[in-house]
């Protein structure tokens, strides 16, 4: 099977497939609805709310901590069950 010779570089054709899309795809806006609903449903916290969350460092040091130890427990538990496995082998 013959080669076809490459008259275009990698960049050429993507610029030329770019152009190409920019000219056929129209930018298509959201209905209002939409976006109104999820600006309802997403609430961005005032820095108030933000301060007091990092600052309840107990909670803070409970969420880590409980983090910390499912991780160790998943890692023994799979440790043992490769230890398990690998002796029928």
């Amino acid at each position: 099977m013959a080669r076809r010779k490459q008259t275009h570089t990698p960049e050429e054709d993507i610029q030329f497939l770019e152009a190409h899309l920019a000219g056929t795809l129209k930018p298509v806006s959201p209905p209002k609805e939409i976006v109104q609903r999820l600006s309802m449903r997403i609430r961005m916290p005032n820095r108030e709310q933000i301060k007091f969350r990092l600052s309840d460092w107990r909670r803070l040091f409970l969420v880590f901590g409980g983090v910390i130890s499912g991780m160790l427990l998943l890692i023994t538990l799979a440790r043992a069950f490769y230890y398990l496995v690998g002796r029928r082998g």
